[in-house]
């Protein structure tokens, strides 16, 4: 994989002007990473869109079933799913209209990278946004 999916400038970018970040995946559980990450980025000022299957409020914001449901603009999808369901979520996000894929730490799916690439989406993949904004003071 390489840095090909580790950018230092897309990063950059996408913690410092992405609005909207959409975490599929996230509950109302705060033992999770995706909730941890979550209110991380909520505390940074991002809007948070919680996506799971029970569509729960989290971190006072609604949550929805599915991105294709979601009504906001998806700056980024962060995929907090298992990797071998990545691909899934990721052609979902496509889809969506979403402008990048955020794969975090251990979360590896080459192809549905590549896909998003194709489709025009930025991707950082194998990545915490928390670790990668603590590098990036200054984003």
């Amino acid at each position: 994989m390489g840095h090909r999916f580790a950018d230092g400038d897309v990063i950059k970018r996408l913690l410092h002007e992405a609005r909207h970040w959409a975490f599929v995946g996230l509950s109302d559980n705060p033992e999770r990473t995706a909730y941890d990450q979550a209110r991380l980025l909520q505390a940074r000022g991002k809007r948070i869109i919680p996506v799971h299957p029970a569509a729960e409020t989290v971190l006072g914001e609604p949550g929805y079933a599915s991105l294709a449901e979601v009504p906001d603009p998806l700056d980024v999808v962060a995929v907090y799913r298992r990797a071998e369901l990545a691909g899934e979520s990721v052609d979902e996000a496509i889809a969506a209209g979403a402008k990048a894929i955020w794969l975090p730490l251990g979360v590896i799916d080459e192809a549905a990278a590549e896909r998003a690439l194709s489709a025009g989406l930025d991707v950082v993949m194998d990545r915490c946004p928390g670790v990668e904004w603590a590098l990036r003071r200054d984003a």
